[in-house]
């Protein structure tokens, strides 16, 4: 599942696209959001904005009163095109299209069109999101310094802090040398604000190169001698998808462990118990 920074990256894609031009035509080739989009087409794009994982797409006036709301969810697929846009497939739920550009999404998870009422109750059984300029982090903390649930766990319950995924998970907490399985009431406020500091910078920077980068400059293959990450999600990490090999610092090997239906991955010695 895409985490925040790739939703930011989209509503910044979308708007580029699409909310600055002519109103696009909005079709479903697929037919399950066809009666939505037969009320959008020809209506202009005036915003879009991401929460967590939530994607909104505004149409209307300059305060948007339908949104298109979407998830990606596991198997959600968005791309984009420069036209003449090629015939759309039967699987693509969703198409915007100008005389410039054109974008389909493929399985998401939702695609509804929604009120702005409904929009609010979206945001409001949501976390913060460090990429958010509302964001609260200390509302984030005070439902973390009251959980004996994991740290771990906490990070990745969208109603405590909004779209972070398990790679900005287990790599947050291992960038501060956190045990992943500390409840959250034993987090200092001071600890929990270098955490979110640090999301907020790391994920900014996932918005803008489109991957996951973790390491510090220190810690990056040209510093340290070492081979470049090869995976099929990029990006240079401590930890996430590294089980059984060599931490980059400490040389320990990787753990991984299956907690809350989501790999974790830490290292036993850079991330001891307090």
């Amino acid at each position: 599942m895409p985490e925040g920074h790739t939703i930011h990256r989209l509503a910044k894609d979308y708007a580029t696209a699409f909310a600055a031009g002519q109103a696009p035509f909005v079709t479903s080739p697929q037919g399950k959001f066809a009666d939505a989009a037969a009320l959008l087409t020809g209506t202009p794009l005036t915003r879009t904005e991401a929460h967590g994982k939530h994607l909104f797409l505004g149409f209307g006036a300059a305060e948007p009163a339908e949104w298109v709301h979407i998830h990606l969810g596991l198997f959600g697929k968005v791309t984009f095109g420069k036209t003449p846009a090629p015939p759309p497939t039967d699987t693509v739920r969703l198409r915007l299209a100008n005389d410039t550009a054109y974008v389909d999404l493929r399985g998401p998870t939702t695609c509804a069109l929604i009120t702005d009422p409904e929009k609010q109750a979206i945001h409001d059984r949501l976390g913060p999101d460090p990429l958010r300029p509302d964001a609260d982090p200390r509302a984030a903390y005070r439902r973390v310094s009251r959980s004996r649930s994991t740290i771990a766990a906490l990070l990745m319950d969208q109603k405590v802090i909004a779209g972070v995924g398990n790679v900005y998970r287990a790599e947050v907490l291992f960038r501060h040398g956190i045990d992943p399985y500390r409840p959250g009431r034993d987090l200092t406020p001071t600890e929990w604000d270098a955490i979110w500091h640090d999301l907020t910078d790391l994920m900014r920077e996932g918005v803008r190169n489109n991957r996951i980068d973790t390491v510090r400059p220190e810690h990056t293959p040209e510093a340290m001698g070492r081979p470049p990450r090869v995976d099929d999600h990029g990006g240079e990490v401590y930890v996430y998808r590294r089980a059984n090999q060599s931490c980059h610092l400490c040389g320990d090997a990787i753990r991984t462990a299956d907690l809350a239906a989501r790999n974790l991955f830490w290292c036993p010695t850079c991330q001891r118990k307090p």
